[in-house]
């Protein structure tokens, strides 16, 4: 299973709010559409992150627990991908590939793991670690 690298508080909206579209500046591989994928937040925040109005973020803003950081924190299906067209509000950014996330599932405990651009594939023992939690998470 891959892995996709995420900043705080994106990562967080994802996982524990209502986020479902993820903003990136390339398309998302045709071989990653329909797949379940894992949800890394990085360890460093977003430092100009500013919030959509009345979005629902999940943790508070600036108060994301430590442990939520540098971890995997949620399974997703990347179910599609396309270039904005003024769309995908609120989350969705103007000149952006917007990737389309469905089945979104918290997992009770972050997994820790060092994180990398584009998609990566975790150790075994890191989704050993995901793969042991009692989720409703469908691989």
């Amino acid at each position: 299973m891959r892995a996709l690298t995420i900043r705080q508080p994106w990562a967080d909206a994802i996982a524990h709010g209502t986020k479902r579209t993820e903003n990136r500046s390339w398309p998302a591989p045709a071989k990653h559409i329909g797949t379940r994928i894992l949800v890394h937040a990085a360890a460093a925040d977003d430092k100009k992150a500013v919030l959509p109005r009345d979005a629902n973020i999940g943790q508070a803003f600036g108060r994301i627990p430590i442990a939520q950081h540098g971890a995997i924190i949620a399974v997703a299906t990347l179910a599609g991908c396309h270039f904005d067209s003024g769309c995908c509000t609120p989350w969705g950014m103007a000149d952006y590939y917007h990737w389309e996330l469905v089945d979104v599932t918290a997992l009770p405990k972050p997994a820790a793991a060092k994180g990398a651009l584009g998609f990566w594939t975790p150790a075994e023992e890191t989704i050993n670690a995901i793969l042991r939690q009692d989720t409703a998470v469908a691989w």
